[in-house]
């Protein structure tokens, strides 16, 4: 028999917390995606003013700026 200690436990799980994270941004109408970027795309980002140069190595900037030119190029539809 479950205590309400061991619910509490599996609703903390990792597991059930990726499957909140996926059912959230599934109601929002986003998907996660990993994608691999080459260096060259990274500094398109830095020429086009989207990224600072000091970030081309941080992958927090990086999104961010992947972010902005996504919004830029085909509208911010949020």
């Amino acid at each position: 028999m479950k205590t309400e200690d061991s619910d509490i436990q599996a609703l903390h799980s990792p597991a059930a917390v990726r499957m909140r994270r996926h059912r959230e941004r599934q109601r929002k109408g986003l998907r996660c995606l990993s994608i691999e970027i080459r260096d060259t795309e990274i500094e398109a980002l830095v020429r086009n003013g989207l990224l600072a140069s000091e970030m081309r190595n941080s992958p927090l900037g990086v999104i961010d700026a992947l972010y902005a030119f996504l919004d830029r190029t085909f509208g911010a539809a949020r």
